[in-house]
């Protein structure tokens, strides 16, 4: 009997595996087989989010962030500005004031950003979605040819 997954079309799960990198092995697995694997999706399931702590952030480190941002979209600007240039000198000088600018202005923005902000968020982090378990589904007509590729794969089958 074939497991449905709701809101996956009525398809059914023809694995389940722990992470993404295993659902993707297997959808790969079964393109390796050529496996039609346009009918195929990864649906994960009982989704959380998950925030990871980097370190502290000083105001220090804030103004260094802010520099770095700073002097990548000066740059940018600078690259634009350059079009216009009269000769290579112009576009030499261009590029670096641009960039100088951009750094200072993004140092101070940065320091004066977390100074203004208070004590409210004094670390950096990183967040991403994770899912407690990611099912692999197809359309009902290549079910059993799933699961058959799929056999002597690692991973919890349906």
């Amino acid at each position: 009997m074939t497991q449905q997954q709701p809101g996956a079309g009525g398809r059914p799960v023809v694995a389940s595996y722990a992470t993404y990198e295993d659902a993707q092995r297997a959808v790969d697995l079964l393109s390796d087989q050529k496996f039609p694997v346009e009918h195929t999706a990864i649906i994960g399931s009982d989704l959380r989010m998950v925030e990871t702590v980097l370190g502290r952030l000083t105001r220090g480190r804030a103004a260094l962030a802010g520099l770095a941002a700073g002097a990548w979209f000066g740059l940018l600007i600078g690259l634009l500005l350059s079009i216009f240039a009269a000769d290579a000198d112009d576009v030499a000088v261009l590029m670096l004031s641009a960039l100088f600018y951009g750094a200072l202005f993004g140092a101070v923005f940065g320091f004066a950003g977390h100074l203004l902000s208070g004590s409210g968020r004094d670390f950096t982090s990183r967040s991403r979605i994770v899912a407690a378990r990611y099912d692999v589904v197809v359309g009902e007509e290549w079910a059993e040819e799933a699961r058959g590729l799929l056999a002597g794969h690692t991973g919890e089958h349906a």
